[in-house]
Protein backbone atom coordinates (compact mmCIF):
# COMPACT_ATOMS: atom_id res chain seq x y z
CA UNK A 1 0.00 0.00 0.00
CA UNK A 2 2.90 2.23 0.69
CA UNK A 3 4.73 1.96 -1.89
CA UNK A 4 1.06 2.35 -4.50
CA UNK A 5 1.17 5.47 -2.58
CA UNK A 6 4.13 6.80 -3.31
CA UNK A 7 3.93 5.54 -7.20
CA UNK A 8 0.77 7.58 -7.25
CA UNK A 9 1.83 10.32 -5.61
CA UNK A 10 4.81 10.59 -7.50
CA UNK A 11 2.36 10.05 -10.87
CA UNK A 12 -0.08 12.73 -9.99
CA UNK A 13 1.80 15.17 -8.70
CA UNK A 14 4.32 15.37 -11.61
CA UNK A 15 2.20 17.86 -13.64
CA UNK A 16 1.30 19.81 -10.75
CA UNK A 17 4.97 20.59 -10.03
CA UNK A 18 5.55 21.17 -14.07
CA UNK A 19 2.83 23.58 -13.98
CA UNK A 20 4.17 25.23 -10.58
CA UNK A 21 7.42 25.23 -12.32
CA UNK A 22 6.13 26.55 -15.23
CA UNK A 23 4.06 29.79 -13.47
CA UNK A 24 7.68 30.57 -11.34
CA UNK A 25 9.18 30.64 -14.55
CA UNK A 26 6.95 33.13 -16.10
CA UNK A 27 8.95 36.87 -16.98
CA UNK A 28 7.98 39.49 -14.82
CA UNK A 29 7.04 43.12 -15.04
CA UNK A 30 9.91 43.95 -13.13
CA UNK A 31 12.41 42.09 -15.78
CA UNK A 32 10.32 43.80 -18.60
CA UNK A 33 11.24 46.87 -17.17
CA UNK A 34 14.42 46.29 -17.06
CA UNK A 35 15.13 44.79 -20.15
CA UNK A 36 12.97 48.05 -21.58
CA UNK A 37 15.49 50.73 -20.18
CA UNK A 38 18.44 48.65 -21.53
CA UNK A 39 16.97 48.74 -25.16
CA UNK A 40 16.05 52.12 -24.75
CA UNK A 41 20.05 53.29 -24.29
CA UNK A 42 19.77 53.69 -28.26
CA UNK A 43 16.81 55.83 -29.15
CA UNK A 44 15.11 54.96 -32.93
CA UNK A 45 16.69 51.76 -33.67
CA UNK A 46 15.67 48.40 -33.42
CA UNK A 47 16.54 48.10 -30.27
CA UNK A 48 13.86 50.41 -29.45
CA UNK A 49 11.07 48.52 -31.53
CA UNK A 50 12.26 45.76 -29.33
CA UNK A 51 11.79 47.85 -26.13
CA UNK A 52 8.40 49.27 -27.59
CA UNK A 53 6.96 45.68 -28.06
CA UNK A 54 8.13 44.54 -24.61
CA UNK A 55 5.95 47.77 -23.47
CA UNK A 56 3.33 46.91 -25.69
CA UNK A 57 3.01 43.22 -24.18
CA UNK A 58 2.44 44.58 -20.74
CA UNK A 59 -1.39 46.42 -21.86
CA UNK A 60 -4.50 44.63 -21.40
CA UNK A 61 -4.98 44.47 -25.39
CA UNK A 62 -7.73 41.47 -26.28
CA UNK A 63 -7.36 39.27 -29.34
CA UNK A 64 -10.19 41.18 -32.08
CA UNK A 65 -10.12 40.56 -35.43
CA UNK A 66 -12.53 42.42 -36.43
CA UNK A 67 -13.13 45.57 -39.37
CA UNK A 68 -13.23 48.86 -37.90
CA UNK A 69 -13.26 51.98 -39.71
CA UNK A 70 -10.93 54.10 -38.60
CA UNK A 71 -9.13 57.74 -39.03
CA UNK A 72 -6.35 58.12 -41.50
CA UNK A 73 -3.54 58.93 -41.46
CA UNK A 74 -2.28 57.04 -37.60
CA UNK A 75 -5.64 55.52 -37.55
CA UNK A 76 -6.30 52.82 -35.06
CA UNK A 77 -8.42 50.26 -34.02
CA UNK A 78 -9.84 50.73 -30.02
CA UNK A 79 -7.05 50.80 -27.19
CA UNK A 80 -7.98 47.36 -25.56
CA UNK A 81 -8.13 45.66 -28.88
CA UNK A 82 -6.10 44.01 -31.73
CA UNK A 83 -4.41 41.19 -33.29
CA UNK A 84 -0.94 40.22 -34.63
CA UNK A 85 -0.31 43.15 -37.48
CA UNK A 86 -2.01 45.87 -34.22
CA UNK A 87 1.27 44.50 -32.68
CA UNK A 88 3.54 45.98 -35.39
CA UNK A 89 1.71 49.11 -36.06
CA UNK A 90 1.38 50.38 -32.82
CA UNK A 91 5.50 50.00 -32.19
CA UNK A 92 6.35 51.12 -35.10
CA UNK A 93 4.02 54.29 -34.65
CA UNK A 94 5.57 54.74 -31.15
CA UNK A 95 9.10 55.52 -32.90
CA UNK A 96 7.44 57.75 -35.14
CA UNK A 97 6.62 55.35 -38.30
CA UNK A 98 2.96 55.31 -39.18
CA UNK A 99 2.75 51.97 -41.50
CA UNK A 100 -0.70 52.49 -42.02
CA UNK A 101 0.15 55.15 -44.62
CA UNK A 102 3.10 53.70 -45.35
CA UNK A 103 1.59 51.20 -46.71
CA UNK A 104 -1.43 52.67 -48.19
CA UNK A 105 0.39 55.05 -50.22
CA UNK A 106 2.73 52.31 -51.19
CA UNK A 107 -0.39 49.98 -52.39
CA UNK A 108 -1.55 52.87 -54.44
CA UNK A 109 1.22 52.95 -56.63
CA UNK A 110 1.94 49.29 -56.44
CA UNK A 111 -1.34 47.32 -55.80
CA UNK A 112 -0.91 44.37 -58.17
CA UNK A 113 2.82 43.85 -55.91
CA UNK A 114 0.38 43.07 -52.81
CA UNK A 115 -1.17 39.59 -52.29
CA UNK A 116 -4.77 39.98 -53.02
CA UNK A 117 -6.30 37.37 -51.11
CA UNK A 118 -9.84 39.24 -49.92
CA UNK A 119 -10.91 40.17 -53.51
CA UNK A 120 -10.22 43.62 -52.86
CA UNK A 121 -10.50 46.00 -56.22
CA UNK A 122 -8.69 49.17 -54.31
CA UNK A 123 -6.39 49.85 -51.12
CA UNK A 124 -8.28 50.65 -47.84
CA UNK A 125 -7.15 52.52 -45.31
CA UNK A 126 -8.75 50.76 -42.39
CA UNK A 127 -7.90 47.38 -42.82
CA UNK A 128 -4.62 47.00 -45.47
CA UNK A 129 -2.19 47.47 -42.72
CA UNK A 130 -3.79 45.38 -39.76
CA UNK A 131 -3.39 42.19 -42.48
CA UNK A 132 -0.17 39.97 -42.49
CA UNK A 133 0.19 39.25 -45.29
CA UNK A 134 0.38 42.85 -46.55
CA UNK A 135 3.42 43.53 -43.78
CA UNK A 136 5.02 40.97 -44.68
CA UNK A 137 5.07 42.44 -49.02
CA UNK A 138 5.75 45.85 -47.28
CA UNK A 139 8.89 44.65 -45.25
CA UNK A 140 9.98 42.43 -48.35
CA UNK A 141 10.08 45.49 -50.51
CA UNK A 142 11.37 48.06 -47.64
CA UNK A 143 13.36 46.17 -45.32
CA UNK A 144 16.36 43.99 -44.61
CA UNK A 145 15.64 40.09 -46.06
CA UNK A 146 17.08 37.80 -44.01
CA UNK A 147 17.08 34.00 -44.83
CA UNK A 148 14.45 32.42 -42.34
CA UNK A 149 16.74 30.04 -39.63
CA UNK A 150 16.60 27.74 -36.74
CA UNK A 151 19.92 29.59 -35.36
CA UNK A 152 19.33 31.85 -32.37
CA UNK A 153 22.26 33.94 -33.52
CA UNK A 154 20.43 34.55 -36.69
CA UNK A 155 18.33 36.99 -34.83
CA UNK A 156 18.63 40.39 -33.12
CA UNK A 157 16.21 42.30 -30.86
CA UNK A 158 13.58 44.18 -32.70
CA UNK A 159 14.17 41.71 -36.25
CA UNK A 160 10.35 40.73 -37.10
CA UNK A 161 9.62 37.08 -38.40
CA UNK A 162 6.40 36.32 -40.00
CA UNK A 163 5.53 32.58 -39.45
CA UNK A 164 3.10 30.04 -41.17
CA UNK A 165 0.85 28.73 -38.57
CA UNK A 166 -0.65 24.73 -39.36
CA UNK A 167 -4.16 26.57 -40.79
CA UNK A 168 -1.63 28.41 -43.71
CA UNK A 169 -2.69 31.71 -42.10
CA UNK A 170 0.29 33.81 -41.25
CA UNK A 171 1.18 34.96 -37.80
CA UNK A 172 3.64 38.22 -37.16
CA UNK A 173 5.71 38.87 -34.11
CA UNK A 174 8.84 41.07 -33.15
CA UNK A 175 12.14 39.37 -31.85
CA UNK A 176 13.42 40.95 -27.87
CA UNK A 177 15.85 38.99 -25.53
CA UNK A 178 14.48 36.92 -22.85
CA UNK A 179 14.20 37.66 -19.30
CA UNK A 180 16.99 37.57 -16.60
CA UNK A 181 19.38 34.39 -17.09
CA UNK A 182 17.99 33.62 -20.47
CA UNK A 183 18.52 37.85 -21.70
CA UNK A 184 20.81 36.09 -24.73
CA UNK A 185 17.97 34.06 -26.34
CA UNK A 186 15.84 35.47 -29.21
CA UNK A 187 12.36 35.22 -27.70
CA UNK A 188 9.21 37.12 -29.28
CA UNK A 189 6.56 39.60 -28.92
CA UNK A 190 3.40 38.04 -30.30
CA UNK A 191 -0.13 38.17 -30.04
CA UNK A 192 -2.15 35.36 -30.77
CA UNK A 193 -6.02 34.45 -29.94
CA UNK A 194 -5.10 32.67 -26.91
CA UNK A 195 -3.64 36.08 -26.15
CA UNK A 196 -0.60 38.74 -26.07
CA UNK A 197 2.84 36.92 -24.94
CA UNK A 198 6.10 37.29 -24.39
CA UNK A 199 7.97 34.10 -24.73
CA UNK A 200 10.54 31.75 -26.39
CA UNK A 201 7.92 31.21 -29.14
CA UNK A 202 10.40 31.46 -32.21
CA UNK A 203 10.31 28.03 -33.07
CA UNK A 204 7.39 27.19 -32.33
CA UNK A 205 5.87 27.33 -35.81
CA UNK A 206 7.18 27.19 -39.00
CA UNK A 207 9.20 30.71 -39.60
CA UNK A 208 8.73 31.97 -43.35
CA UNK A 209 10.38 35.50 -43.66
CA UNK A 210 12.56 37.69 -41.44
CA UNK A 211 13.25 40.94 -41.51
CA UNK A 212 15.75 43.67 -39.81
CA UNK A 213 14.14 47.01 -40.13
CA UNK A 214 16.73 50.07 -40.41
CA UNK A 215 16.01 53.56 -38.50
CA UNK A 216 18.81 55.25 -39.63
Amino acid sequence: ILILSVGLGFWFGKPLAQSLKAEQSEPTLEQADILIAELNSAPKSSRSLAAQALAYSQRPISYDPAYYKISYPNGDVPYGKGVAADLIVRTFRELGIDLQSAIHEDMKENFRSYPNLWKAKEPDTNIDHRRVANLQRYFERHAEVLEPSRDFSAYEPGDIVVWSLADAEKHIGIIVPGPAERGGEPWVVHHMERGLSWEPALLDYEIESHFRVSFD
